[in-house]
């Protein structure tokens, strides 16, 4: 038996049955495409732009909220590990228990959030994928914003959430694109499989 549910379908479950195999290999996917996003970043204070979100919110939404939770504690693991599998290239205890730990741990639950509105069939539709990704990207500040008003300034949550806008605007800009990926996926498919 697989870690999804069979009753509600994602666009990766129209592509591929399920099973522990299936499973695992999408884990792994999902944690090596995460990871090259992370790597993909534009210097910044206090923490780099990156893809990372994107990801985090595709996989989700492809995925659903079982694998796509899984995928990203997975993430969050490998990383704490050793792998340089976060921005920049860190890794360790260190990066996650950090002032970018906050969002990492966002991933999680946002994939979860995302993924179980896929499965609500809210993937198929721009603006309902479009307002899944916003509500995901909304998870993810919701939990990274403190940790790192915690650690970069003085506990002072106004000053982190300004300083966040400029990422805030970038991420709307993801979802957006995002909003319009899964949609267009689903029409794809639906085509080859008439």
């Amino acid at each position: 038996m697989s870690i999804a549910q069979s009753r509600n379908l994602t666009l990766i479950d129209t592509v591929i049955s399920r099973s522990r195999v299936s499973d695992i290999a999408l884990v792994s996917v999902g944690v090596l495409v995460t990871a090259l996003a992370a790597q993909a970043q534009i210097p910044a204070v206090p923490v780099p732009f990156t893809l990372q979100t994107l990801a985090v919110l595709l996989i989700g939404a492809t995925y659903g909220a079982t694998r796509g939770a899984i995928t990203m504690a997975t993430y969050a693991l490998v990383g704490v590990l050793g792998a340089p599998v976060f921005a920049g290239a860190s890794s360790g205890v260190a990066a996650l228990f950090g002032a970018r730990g906050g969002f990492i741990i966002g991933f999680i639950f946002a994939a979860a959030l995302v993924g179980r509105m896929a499965e609500l069939k809210w993937s198929s539709n721009f603006a309902k994928m479009t307002a899944s990704y916003v509500l995901g990207s909304v998870v993810i500040y919701a939990m990274g914003i403190p940790v790192l008003a915690m650690f970069v300034f003085s506990a002072d949550l106004l000053a982190a959430t300004a300083a966040m806008v400029p990422f805030m605007i970038w991420d709307a800009v993801k979802a957006v694109i995002a909003g319009a990926l899964l949609p267009t996926a689903w029409a794809v498919v639906k085509s080859i499989k008439k």
